[in-house]
């Protein structure tokens, strides 16, 4: 019978049965314990080895850049399909994988506390978030099995209130031939280590037995069942979430657990480590991961909880003496929380103690445009259309506002843009691109948040509009400028305005393109064009002549290589170098026994499409594209160009009509233009 056949119940209850596997619920002694130990020494590591081995777990890609950052699979969010993905973040996100993994190794990191830094909305959180669900899910496969333990005294059971690592219960005398024996095959590139001690309630039933069987290790072990460990946010167990408080309401018992007072007269005392709660947020990340939500407006006094934790791996529970502790510590903090930190002397020690790591807006439109598309795919509207480029242009505007101007004097802020999208800029090159990006060490940690954009995405969405184009969208970032909180200065706010001009520039010239595409898309015209182009620069190169269709000879058309060439910026001076180029070009082609294809070549490409356009404008006009009143012959000329911007970029019947007549009206402004200036 299929799933969907079956009753709910008998199939939730299926569900449930391969979610609990024995694997999951395994339970055993501590010698069964450790024949899983000498079977894959992994179990016993600590967790900044654990945290490394578990991002690995999950791959990566290389760059499609030479020397570029690899991706990790674990920030696109392998576990809902994306929904949570982080993109544009490469170089960050492999900063903090190589701190992870230095810390592994015991370099030096893991007594750090790592920092994530950057402005509002720049992933900082989302990416706390996926390590945390990557712990998770790695804590349920075989690769990231891990154990804890509980004392049966006396019909009495009682959990290791910190879920420590079973290992700890191996005396001190035994530890160095343990780790011997365990390290002996292992492959990883940081050695195993048992460096930790029981934690208060442990200790008290380890030395209450050791006394009742006369130092007896091997009967104090009898009283022990060691249990497999799922981590979980939910649970709190090896993972935990600290986020500050009114600093008036701030208690640091919320890190580092509490006096349970109505134990402590079954105890006799406060002191007695079963009448404690070892809940705090450092008790319950042991094993795992700590994150502290905006770490800075923490209170002093619990900084010093964190410099204790971090620098030696140990909390002081109230009544009890330093505890040990096994967690990585993931703070992330805002710009301005970040300044007064570096003005405050008296926070010296915590600045010593932090490993920093940039987390920046997007800077690259594609990926910016990814983040977009993650919540407003097509999919997700059935009365709504969004039109070709809507999200690139809103990605442009934002990635430019979080750009400085550039130094080079013949670069354009629009060409920078798409310089560090990956696209081609005359005169520039990928290194230009990494220069510019090492000079401007403050881009990407400014400007505007992908929320706000998101927001007025969502605006526009709402409209009675039955599909919204970029100029919807444009107009909403530009109303919402108004009244954006974040911004106070009048003159940020007018860069912002200036900026929207921009983007709509590069969308008008955009669709201009594409009508002009789709105006002129015929292959074999465009081909016929092409040759002839070609025959005419063969004919000026050699100086010899053009033989047309007829087979009569005449000198090469200048007037129509310039009409071309003109297209593409080439000016009288350089038209015979480009020409001998192109030709030089084509016989190398033909030595390699390949065929010149002109659409391999971008900018001739180009100046072949205009040209065809040039053409073929006149016969139709683009106000007629958009009229009602027109002959069938120019109708069935128009549906053959709404078909076109469909089948090739994407449009719906509306959005091309839309675009049409956008264009149509950029057109006549533009011929009214050119005509005043002939008048004058």
């Amino acid at each position: 019978m299929s799933d969907s056949k079956l009753p709910l119940f008998d199939l939730l209850r299926d569900c449930a049965q391969q979610d609990a596997s024995a694997s999951l619920a395994w339970e055993g002694s501590f010698q069964d314990y450790l024949e899983r130990v000498e079977r894959n020494p992994a179990v016993v590591r600590n967790a900044w080895q654990r945290m490394i081995d578990m991002i690995e777990y999950y791959g990566f890609e290389e760059s499609s850049q030479a020397g570029g950052p690899r991706r990790w699979n674990l920030f696109g969010d392998p576990f809902d399909g994306g929904r949570d993905a982080v993109f544009g973040l490469d170089e960050p996100l492999n900063q903090f994988v190589q701190t992870i993994r230095a810390g592994a190794r015991g370099l030096g990191p893991e007594r750090r506390i790592l920092l994530l830094h950057g402005p509002v909305g720049s992933a900082k959180s989302t990416i706390a978030r996926m390590i945390k669900r990557g712990l998770q899910d790695y804590s349920r496969t075989e690769e990231g099995a891990l154990y804890s333990f509980t004392w049966d005294v006396d019909g009495e059971q009682v959990k290791s209130p910190m879920h420590q690592d079973p290992i700890f219960l191996v005396p001190k005398e035994a530890r160095a031939a343990l780790e011997e024996k365990v390290n002996a095959d292992w492959n990883k590139s940081y050695a195993l280590a048992i460096d930790g001690e029981l934690d208060p309630v442990s200790r008290y039933y380890f030395s209450e037995l050791m006394g009742r069987y006369s130092g007896d290790w091997v009967k104090v072990l009898e009283h022990v069942r060691v249990q497999r460990i799922l981590l979980s946010e939910s649970d709190r167990l090896g993972i935990g979430t600290f986020q500050p408080k009114d600093e008036k309401n701030q208690d640091s018992t919320e890190l580092t657990g509490d006096i349970n007072y109505r134990l402590i007269a079954e105890y006799g005392s406060d002191s007695d480590p079963r009448a404690f709660n070892f809940d705090g947020e450092f008790n319950v990340a042991n094993r795992g991961l700590l994150e502290f939500v905006e770490v800075l407006k923490l209170d002093v006094a619990f900084l010093y909880d964190l410099l204790g934790a971090t620098q030696e791996h140990s909390i002081k529970p109230k009544k009890f003496a330093q505890t040990h502790i096994d967690e990585v510590i993931i703070g992330h903090t805002n710009e301005p929380e970040y300044k007064k930190l570096q003005n405050n002397e008296l926070m010296e020690a915590f600045r010593d103690r932090t490993i920093k790591i940039d987390v920046p807006y997007n800077l690259a439109i594609s990926d910016e445009v990814r983040i977009y598309e993650r919540q407003f795919s097509s999919s997700s509207f059935t009365d709504k259309s969004i039109a070709p480029h809507t999200l690139e242009i809103a990605a442009l505007w934002a990635c430019l506002t979080r750009m400085d101007d550039p130094t080079h004097s013949n670069l354009t802020l629009l060409q920078k843009a798409k310089l560090y999208d990956g696209e081609e800029v005359s005169g520039f090159s990928a290194e230009n691109m990494r220069e510019m990006r090492d000079e401007s060490e403050r881009e990407g940690m400014h400007g505007i948040s992908p929320r706000y954009v998101q927001d007025k995405i969502a605006t526009s969405l709402v409209s009675d509009k039955p599909s919204i184009t970029p100029l919807d969208v444009l107009d909403a970032l530009k109303q919402g400028l108004r009244h954006h909180s974040l911004i106070s200065n009048e003159e940020t706010r007018k860069r912002y305005v200036q900026l929207l001009s921009y983007a709509r520039e590069e969308y008008e010239e955009r669709v201009k393109r594409e009508v002009q595409i789709a105006v002129s898309a015929d292959r074999e015209a465009t081909d016929r064009l092409c040759a002839k182009y070609i025959d005419n620069v063969k004919a000026h190169t050699t100086r010899g002549k053009v033989i047309d269709s007829t087979g009569r000879e005449h000198d090469p058309d200048e007037r129509l290589m310039r009409s071309i060439e003109r297209k593409i910026d080439i000016p009288d001076s350089r038209k015979d170098d480009f020409r001998h180029e192109m030709m030089n070009y084509i016989a190398a082609l033909h030595l390699e026994g390949r065929q010149f294809d002109f659409r391999q070549n971008k900018r001739l490409s180009r100046a072949l499409e205009l040209k065809l356009f040039e053409d073929r404008r006149d016969t139709i006009q683009l106000t007629s594209l958009v009229s009602s009143v027109v002959d069938p012959d120019t109708r069935k000329k128009i549906q053959v160009i709404r078909d076109r911007l469909i089948d090739q970029f994407g449009y719906d019947q509306t959005s091309a009509e839309q675009v049409l007549e956008f264009v149509a009206d950029l057109f006549a402004r533009g011929e009214s233009k050119e005509s005043a200036s002939d008048a004058a």
